[in-house]
């Protein structure tokens, strides 16, 4: 059941460094939900929501340029 999808940072659609894009991208969300969704969970969970973020940057690889 392998589906094709990866999970990669966007380099064009990105805020902060992409981690929301690629997350909205990878399950076929709206990246404005995902990005409030992350603020909101954030807002609750202060040091976890930003050490996730830290980590997904650094875990989750860049796309490619297909120039």
């Amino acid at each position: 059941m392998y589906s094709g999808k990866k999970l990669r940072r966007p380099v064009d659609r990105k805020m902060i460094a992409g981690v929301c894009a690629a997350l909205a991208d990878y399950f076929g969300l709206d990246v404005t939900v995902v990005r409030l969704a992350y603020v909101a969970i954030s807002l609750i969970t202060v040091f976890p929501g930003f050490v996730f973020y830290i980590i997904a940057w650094l875990v989750i690889p860049k796309e490619e340029n297909n120039y």
